[in-house]
């Protein structure tokens, strides 16, 4: 973790963890034109630092703004800050009205690469600030927030691994247990919206459930072939942690991963992919969000 972003006392460091999408399916489309999706989401030990500074006027302040979201109105943690605020001033809750913010992150999770950096910031942001202005507007009523923000959000301030459904919104907490991965990034970045409309993409997949999930009959993601075919970095990247394992894409990025059965096996894993120049780490899967724990603590 970084130091504080700056000298002034007040700020204060909140987890915003990576996700990975064990698998992922496309069932068809919702009556609101949006992909209906199954998924399960595992949470992960390693991510992003949220930094916050609650101020006394009214101006939410980025310190460090990113050079790949130069404009504000585009920056989810800002936007994410200035939802809660609107609520807090719509509630009228003794003295919040007019509060605002100093907010820096550090990031640690690839841009673009399928770990749901930006929606985890944007989460840590709402579930944070909810506790630090005092507002106590409880997790479903933040997740309703986050939605609106993006499809992931939700997760991430729900704060637990589970399967999802959806637009990746309903939520039911699964116990994972501990799971080592090698999680690595090709570095590529589709949009997502580009990877929706492929042709190609296989809308179709029969309806699951848990059960077949945990006892293995669902599996893989439906983005991985219509990446292969259109970024050939992805497809080397899988193939290279074959060699370990079952390779897997994560979400609609060029991230990509491998379970392994220890922590010891996946750090040597990432000792033998980082000497071949490829960006990756050893990671556990957790069943409740660092950021809970920040909190309650």
């Amino acid at each position: 973790m970084m130091a504080a972003p700056d000298e002034r006392p007040g700020w204060r460091a909140f987890p915003a963890p990576a996700k990975l999408n064990l698998f992922l399916a496309i069932t068809g489309r919702r009556p609101d034109g949006y992909h209906a999706l199954q998924t399960v989401f595992q949470l992960l030990d390693w991510g992003d630092t949220v930094w916050l500074r609650p101020r006394d006027d009214a101006r939410i302040e980025r310190v460090g703004a990113p050079a790949y979201a130069p404009d504000p109105a585009k920056d989810l943690v800002i936007r994410a800050a200035e939802r809660l605020r609107s609520v807090g001033i719509s509630r009228k809750n003794g003295g919040i009205v007019g509060r605002g913010v100093d907010i820096a992150v550090e990031k640690c999770i690839p841009v673009g690469g399928g770990f749901g950096g930006g929606s985890s910031d944007a989460a840590t942001v709402l579930v944070a600030l909810d506790q630090l202005w005092g507002l106590g507007l409880g997790v479903d009523r933040l997740a309703a927030l986050g939605l609106a923000l993006g499809a992931d959000v939700p997760v991430f301030v729900r704060g637990r691994s589970g399967w999802a459904e959806g637009v990746g919104e309903a939520l039911t907490p699964m116990a994972l247990g501990e799971r080592h991965y090698l999680v690595a990034d090709s570095g590529v970045s589709v949009p997502t919206a580009e990877l929706f409309q492929a042709p190609d993409l296989k809308r179709d997949a029969p309806p699951a459930t848990i059960a077949d999930f945990l006892s293995g009959t669902v599996h893989g993601n439906a983005f991985e072939p219509v990446l292969r075919q259109r970024a050939p970095l992805v497809s080397t990247l899988l193939d290279r942690l074959e060699a370990f394992g079952d390779a897997r894409l994560t979400g609609t990025g060029g991230g990509c991963f491998v379970e392994l059965p220890s922590r010891a096996e996946a750090e040597a894993a990432q000792r033998q992919l980082s000497a071949e120049g490829w960006d990756c780490r050893a990671c556990v899967g957790v069943d409740r969000s660092p950021l809970g724990a920040t909190l309650d603590g």
